[in-house]
């Protein structure tokens, strides 16, 4: 019976041992990169809410129901076409153009679902991008339709281009460039997606708003352009804010793990400059803004000082990770200056109605951004390297970039132009004046019965107030039939059953909370609430 010496025993428990810790070693590092990815990918989501508060607030108050209900079914809509089609396109296996396998998730390894979630956010993310530029007029089905379409097939191919390892532009060319001994690989750079997400969502904006054309009253005879203003600056203001703290985990999740040495730096880098760039581009946009300069408002502006913000994190997307912060500092600079000038662009040239100006923050800091990378980019960027490599690098992310643009415009092009040749596209004149909530959704943002108290004579007064100018519009108007009058005269309570009524009545509030009130009288002012009837119409419904 061979004999094993203690020497021996403790070499096999160490190597034992060893193994033991490699395996868990790997365990540990694969299960941190997916935990990562789930925790940005979920903090990506929440900019779903931060687009859904920002549009919200960009719109007509008449038109809240309508915008909110697309930014949510965005994310639907998204989750299914991505899942079934939309992850085979972008990162399935196949050639350099698109990817043929994982349909539906089949075949998809376990340990890749996180990457699957992660990439759907950024999808999702690319759609609501379009929401912004055709709201207030586009109709419900068409939105359904060109939904499906970028996030199941349009973004996807973008992606397997770009982020695919088999990709055309993720492969790029090998170069032998003179006075480097080694031949260089040179491609297309686009870390987080300046290009492949927020160039692609703004192109997809401009088509969109291109086909469908201004909102009415947008521009007058002479092409001259009218503001109409959005119902909540504070609801804008509010999805900003969740929309720059969700930029932090789009541009720095997408180092895509977190246990390779380096991965740490990596995202703190990314995380800094996105804060550096929308901080500069911030500043800018505001001091620009309050220039009386051609595309200046004189004032200012909130609005604009948010977009510009926005507009440096889009940018920064790009290079992110291979920028000095200083480098991230004048990035945000031409941010706002190309935000300004597209938004300028877009509105007195172009004619195009973006009331959230997503074209000008998507498309505008999105070219910008793809084009700093292969000038600003740490040692290998024109400014620090003036070579053949550095030129070769311009050109593979402008030829990327300029192929997006193509790709995605050809698409809209079509999906947009077939929607508007059935009818599809926008919805009728009279829609749009009265709003999309109750005619579209039977839902709207803020119905005048659900406002008040109750406890006080305050709800009498108003309920007064909605039955006398109910009944001024009847009496005034040869059109309205016996019916409604029948309906009116039954209290206001069973008007609300009547959508077309409750809207009349709904603008005559409005009217009045705007100083306009009916009949020449003047409208409430201060705590004096029954100055506006006399004591016989406050005792008396029995007219009514």
């Amino acid at each position: 019976m061979p004999t094993i010496s203690f020497e021996e025993v403790v070499s096999n428990l160490t190597k034992l041992e060893k193994l033991l810790d490699t395996k868990a070693g790997k365990v540990l590092e694969e299960n941190s990169n997916q935990f990562f990815l789930i925790i940005m990918g979920i903090i990506i989501y929440f900019m779903q809410c931060g687009f859904a508060f920002l549009e919200a607030g960009s719109v007509r108050s008449k038109n809240t129901t309508n915008i909110l209900i697309k930014n949510l079914l965005d994310t639907f809509i998204a989750g299914l076409a991505f899942w079934v089609v939309g992850f085979p396109f972008g990162h399935g296996k196949g050639n350099y153009f698109i990817g043929t396998t994982y349909w539906a998730s089949d075949g998809l390894p376990d340990t890749s679902y996180a990457l699957w979630f992660f990439n759907f956010v950024f999808a999702a993310t690319a759609a609501t991008i379009v929401s912004g530029a055709v709201a207030e007029r586009c109709e419900f089905v068409a939105y359904l339709v060109y939904s499906i379409v970028l996030t199941g097939f349009m973004y996807p191919v973008v992606v397997h281009w770009a982020w695919n390892t088999e990709g055309w532009l993720s492969k790029g060319i090998i170069y032998n460039i003179s006075g480097q001994q080694e031949p260089v690989n040179i491609k297309y750079e686009d870390f987080a997606g300046s290009g492949v997400v927020h160039v692609l969502g703004g192109t997809a904006a401009f088509v969109g708003a291109l086909f469908l054309g201004p909102r009415i009253g947008r521009f007058d005879e002479n092409g001259h352009p009218h503001t109409i203003r959005g119902h909540s600056v504070p609801l804008a203001a509010m999805g900003g804010f969740i929309l720059i703290f969700g930029f932090f985990a789009f541009n720095g999740g997408s180092q895509a793990s977190i246990s390779e040495a380096g991965d740490g730096a990596a995202v703190s880098l990314a995380i800094t400059n996105t804060v550096i760039s929308g901080s500069a581009a911030a500043f800018v946009t505001l001091l620009f803004n309050r220039m009386r300069v051609p595309i200046g408002g004189g004032r200012w502006s909130l609005l604009s000082t948010l977009n510009g913000a926005l507009a440096g994190m889009v940018a920064i997307c790009a290079g992110c990770n291979q920028f000095h912060p200083w480098s991230a500092f004048v990035t945000g600079l031409f941010a706002a200056i190309s935000y300004m000038l597209w938004s300028w662009l877009n509105l007195s040239v172009f004619k195009v109605d973006d009331p959230l100006d997503a074209v000008a923050v998507h498309f505008g800091g999105g070219l910008w951004g793809v084009l700093a990378v292969p000038l600003l980019k740490k040692d290998t960027g024109l400014l620090f390297a003036w070579d053949q490599a550095a030129g070769y690098s311009i050109a593979w992310n402008l030829a990327g970039v300029l192929a997006i643009v193509a790709w995605t415009a050809s698409i809209c092009t079509i999906v947009f132009g077939i929607l508007k040749y059935f009818g599809l596209l926008r919805v009728s004149e009279e829609v749009e004046l009265k709003g999309l909530d109750i005619k579209k959704h039977n839902e709207p943002a803020y119905p005048t019965e659900a406002y008040g108290h109750g406890w006080d004579n305050q709800a009498d007064i108003v309920k007064s107030l909605i039955k006398e100018i109910t009944l001024s519009h009847l009496e005034e108007s040869d059109k309205a039939n016996t019916l409604t009058r029948q309906v009116i005269r039954s209290g206001y309570q069973k008007s609300s059953e009547n959508p077309e009524v409750l809207h009349q009545s709904q603008e005559s509030i409005a009217d009045l909370v705007n100083g306009h009130s009916p009949n020449g009288k003047l409208p409430i002012t201060g705590n004096n609430n029954s100055a506006y009837l006399n004591s016989s119409e406050q005792e008396d419904d029995t007219r009514l």
